[in-house]
């Protein structure tokens, strides 16, 4: 006789409908974010593990650096941009970053080089307008610093089985160097990402379109995953659950537990 046991804990049972439903649009939402990024892949061919190797050495070694300098330049030119821009909707800003990445790639490894802290810039004024759009206050330094956060999802390109969800479950905590402290932690994994978008936008003859491609697919990603996260904390603050309630029921959602024959 067959035994099956779970290797994680039954769901809380005090959930209303109303948020079961919202947790399970959140986790439709937050599986289907990989789509595009594989279709990039197909685009430039291999496999996102390999892309970095196109890299010359002396890009590969300073893209921990860049990607710091990229996040730091971004978390304040982002919120000054709020006091002079109106939030765009998704699809703008997704064409606009599209438009940069077919820049970017038109001129090769150099000009993708450049464009790389512009991008970064408006996907982070991106993610602010999307924490206000969920009834969250982007002046608030937290918020500011949850904002930051979403960039500690696995890229597009290399996230395809849908369970990193380790990003939604960090606390924020501000202190003196807390930014810094989180930039530091947020980079190398960032730096491995967008060094894959590099190398694609560096792809021969294709450069261009790689690079658009890669963008918005970029753009498209971390704009969902905001939606998750912050979406997550706005069901929280709406229900009185707390987060971590949710968090596990929503891990329960993209991440079933395995039964063992």
């Amino acid at each position: 006789m067959d035994q099956t046991a779970e290797t994680r804990p039954e769901p809380v049972r005090e959930l209303t409908p109303e948020v079961s439903a919202a947790l399970d649009r959140l986790a439709d939402r937050f599986r289907g974010a990989d789509g595009i990024g594989m279709q990039v892949l197909g685009l430039v061919g291999g496999q996102a593990e390999n892309l970095l190797e196109r890299l010359p050495g002396p890009v590969r070694t300073q893209l921990d650096q860049a990607t710091r300098k990229a996040l730091e330049v971004a978390f304040d030119a982002a919120h000054a941009s709020r006091n002079r821009l109106r939030d765009g909707s998704d699809w703008l800003n997704t064409v606009a970053t599209t438009a940069m990445g077919a820049a970017g790639g038109f001129g090769g490894l150099p000009t993708a080089l450049a464009e790389l802290p512009v991008t970064t810039t408006v996907l982070l004024r991106a993610i602010q307008g999307i924490a206000a759009d969920e009834g969250f206050d982007p002046e608030d330094r937290t918020v500011r610093m949850q904002c930051l956060q979403v960039f500690a999802a696995a890229g597009p390109l290399a996230r395809d089985d849908g369970t990193d969800v380790a990003f939604l479950t960090t606390r924020i905590t501000l202190t003196g160097a807390a930014v810094h402290g989180l930039i530091a932690r947020i980079a190398p994994r960032l730096a491995t990402v967008l060094g894959q978008k590099l190398a694609a936008q560096t792809v021969p003859v294709i450069g261009a379109v790689a690079g658009a491609a890669t963008n918005y697919a970029f753009t498209s990603y971390y704009q969902e995953m905001a939606r998750v996260y912050f979406g997550l904390r706005r069901l929280a603050r709406d229900s009185g659950l707390e987060v971590d309630v949710l968090l596990r029921e929503f891990r329960l959602r993209v991440d079933p537990p395995k039964r063992i024959a």
